[in-house]
C-alpha cells in the first residue's frame, strides 16, 4: 500500500473560501476504485496499492481545479511507500496509539 497526503490550494479566486474548489476535486476521489481516503481540515489522505495510481489520482484532482476556470493552483504531495512491510492509514494511527499508551 501507499499513502499519499495531498492539498490543493487554488489562487486568485474571487472569493477567499477555496471549499468549493476542493469538493470538486474530492468528487474525482469518489469516482475512483480500490482508494480509501480521509478529509482533514488542511488536506486529503489517500490510500491506495501504488505510487502510480496515488499520481494518476493527484494529476486528475488537480485538473479538476483547472477545469473551473482557476489561473493558478497550488498543489503539495506527501508520499509514505513503505516496501519492508503493508502499511494502512488505520495501521499508523494505531501504531501511534499504541505508543502514546505507553506499549511499544
Amino acid at each position: 500500500m501507499a499513502i499519499m497526503e495531498i492539498s490543493i490550494i487554488p489562487i486568485g479566486t474571487k472569493s477567499a473560501s477555496v471549499s468549493s474548489y476542493v469538493a470538486e476535486a474530492v468528487k474525482v476521489l469518489n469516482k475512483e476504485k480500490n482508494v480509501i481516503y480521509e478529509l482533514t481540515s488542511m488536506g486529503t489522505i489517500i490510500q491506495s496499492d501504488s505510487v502510480k495510481h496515488l499520481l494518476m489520482i493527484a494529476e486528475k484532482m488537480h485538473a479538476e481545479i483547472l477545469k473551473k476556470g482557476v489561473d493558478r493552483i497550488v498543489t503539495s504531495i506527501k508520499i509514505d511507500d513503505r516496501k519492508d512491510k503493508n502499511i494502512t492509514m488505520n495501521g499508523k494511527i494505531k501504531s501511534l496509539e499504541k505508543k502514546l499508551r505507553g506499549k511499544i
